[in-house]
């Protein structure tokens, strides 16, 4: 009989917390015996990740997940066998009573931001609140073994590896998009939020001797990149060239299209975690826009995936690549830090692709969740 799972997840801005859920919850139904019950407070924000959501519905199946509007006036329903509270979000008071009275009580998680602290690994699993009689657990995701590990799909790297030896289907996807890469160009994709050093990045870029072909989605940044051209306004397809530098803009496309796009890169740009994790699997360098919070803290996760990612690298690529990552997360001057990384270039490429294997030797989240509520049965 298959266990049945509600993950509660309330969009509180850009697409991170939605996009982690969408795809356990799409993991969860393929690879388990689960019955999942996808709860979205914004299904507007959804639909950009799956454009068949039906934005008026209040119940409809997506790709054999159930998906519910959460709505602010919610409705009596029964509870779950495990209850999923994603990134801390609050569950109806009505929902949490029906928890209490279900027996036998379900098994409550919350699924907490991804972070290479060290401090996780000794929280992970512990017990949290209690509401009446039901326990809450801490459920880390994470980069090493006494954590939940990362999402990945069976098959994942098999798949992105069989697209990479493939110049035709790469051509091919690029074209749906539009793009007609310049010839003998990198090619970089740039999901990222505002930031004030960009302009210094995108000047490097111009006037580098090699041809970059700039592939930025719609999302935040495109502002900045507007201004740097000083034009008006950039809808989706647009084309602008400066120098060696031909920038494009993509629309926002479904999860699947966004991991071949990060596939048929030489380098990624990403921001948050969603973006983050799969640019890792892309077994690409990549340049990570960690979300900003109050106090700069968010400056200690950055530093803590920092001592994990560059070990294995040689001393003088480590810090190249560090310099990189806290000038982009500074928003501050990118052409130094930019060159410096360039000197390292075959070095980070190979290192990108041993992260993702060392990655991939661990359990996924989605069977650590599975695993967990067997230990708990």
């Amino acid at each position: 009989m298959k266990a049945r799972w509600d993950i509660f997840c309330s969009v509180v801005d850009n697409y991170g917390d939605i996009g982690v859920t969408w795809r356990l919850a799409r993991q969860l139904v393929a690879e388990h015996p689960c019955a999942v019950r996808l709860w979205v407070d914004d299904l507007r924000a959804f639909e950009r990740l799956c454009p068949a959501i039906d934005v008026q519905a209040e119940q409809q199946v997506q790709q054999r997940v159930e998906v519910r509007h959460w709505a602010a006036e919610w409705s009596a329903t029964d509870a779950a066998d495990v209850v999923i509270a994603a990134f801390a979000c609050q569950l109806p008071a009505a929902y949490m009573d029906a928890m209490a009275a279900r027996q036998p009580t379900p098994l409550w998680l919350n699924l907490d931001y991804l972070s290479a602290e060290p401090w996780v690994i000794g929280c992970h699993g512990l017990p949290s609140v209690k509401y009446k009689q039901v326990q809450k657990f801490f459920f880390f995701p994470g980069f090493q073994a006494g954590t939940g590990g990362l999402l990945r799909e069976a098959g994942l790297l098999e798949r992105c590896a069989a697209f990479q030896r493939d110049g035709q289907a790469q051509s091919e996807f690029l074209q749906g998009l539009g793009v007609v890469p310049t010839p003998g160009a990198r090619l970089i994709s740039l999901f990222a939020y505002e930031n004030t050093g960009l302009a210094s990045w995108l000047d490097a870029l111009a006037q580098d001797p090699a041809p970059t072909h700039l592939l930025v989605p719609e999302g935040r940044v495109l502002g900045d990149v507007q201004r740097w051209l000083g034009v008006e306004a950039l809808a989706v397809g647009a084309v602008q060239q400066r120098q060696a530098l031909t920038v494009q803009v993509l629309p926002f496309v479904p999860q699947d299209d966004y991991d071949r796009l990060l596939w048929c890169c030489d380098f990624n740009g990403v921001r948050g975690e969603d973006s983050f994790v799969r640019a890792q699997w892309a077994g690409k360098p990549l340049l990570w826009h960690i979300y900003q919070q109050e106090e700069d803290i968010h400056l200690d996760k950055l530093e803590a995936f920092l001592a994990l990612y560059t070990q294995g690298l040689s001393p003088a690529a480590g810090q190249a690549l560090a310099d990189l990552w806290r000038a982009w997360n500074g928003g501050v001057d990118m052409a130094g830090p930019w060159r410096g990384a360039q000197k390292h270039w075959p070095e980070l490429q190979q290192h990108a692709r041993a992260w993702c294997l060392e990655q991939a030797s661990r359990p996924d989240l989605a069977a650590a969740l599975v695993q967990f509520r067997g230990n708990w049965i």
